[in-house]
């Protein structure tokens, strides 16, 4: 049921320039998983569903790496070390309960009219790349959920521009996190043990990067998935406080 479900995440993620992080640590939250183990698989996921993105975007010229490298600039340390720091078992799953909450809220936030840009410095960009960067190492997300709204409340760009943008945060941001782990602990022995999960986001990232679907499949689905991660949230929540 994992494996189905991984696919499905990665197949709807995909298709709005998102790796699934949080879906995949929302499913993962309703099994008895270690904190570093579920960072690790939530991560080697993102990675393998925005390559495929990522490919798609630079082959039809969509990122704007001048405008991106602000962000990245700061993040990709930050991830890093996020990805270092090992919370207890308590600590990490409030700090994910409510991460997964705000990320949930996020996916129902309504994209702004771009008639009227607004700029922000690009020290602001620094600023707000490295503090998502560094909670996405902490709980084992890229931050494309929360970088992608607030580009779209700032009118920042198209929402072609935001998605690509939000694919490569996420690329680097799951690679810096999972050195950040690597110098902990070692999962290589894990790999083999995830490699069903792997293959099927690697199937559902791949169908998603490609698939056009209506603007109204497309909104309903990710709600449903907003919703999916909201409830995984607070159900966790609820636990931690009984």
């Amino acid at each position: 049921m994992k494996v189905i479900l991984f696919g499905i995440i990665a197949l709807i993620y995909a298709s709005v320039g998102f790796g699934g992080g949080s879906g995949y640590i929302a499913i993962l939250s309703f099994f008895n998983y270690e904190p570093s183990s579920l960072r690790f698989i939530a991560l080697c996921c993102n990675l393998i569903v925005v390559s495929g993105g990522i490919y798609h975007f630079i082959k039809h010229k969509i990122i704007d790496w001048k405008r991106v490298f602000p962000f990245v600039l700061l993040s990709v340390p930050a991830a890093f070390i996020g990805g270092t720091i090992q919370l207890d078992v308590t600590p990490f799953y409030l700090l994910l309960g409510i991460t997964l909450f705000l990320a949930g809220v996020l996916v129902f936030v309504k994209p702004a009219d771009r008639s009227e840009a607004t700029k922000k410095p690009m020290w602001f960009h620094g600023i707000l790349g490295a503090v998502i960067g560094l909670v996405s190492g902490l709980v084992g997300i890229g931050g494309g959920i929360f970088l992608s709204p607030i580009l779209h409340l700032s009118k920042w760009g198209s929402p072609k521009l935001i998605a690509a943008t939000a694919s490569f945060f996420i690329l680097v941001n799951s690679l810096a996190g999972l050195a950040g782990q690597m110098q902990v602990k070692s999962h290589t022995n894990s790999l083999f043990d995830i490699w069903p999960l792997l293959i099927a986001v690697f199937i559902g990232g791949q169908i998603g990067s490609r698939l056009t679907v209506t603007k109204l499949t497309q909104t309903s689905v990710r709600k449903l998935t907003g919703l999916l991660v909201i409830f995984a949230s607070i159900r966790m929540l609820i636990k931690l406080a009984i």
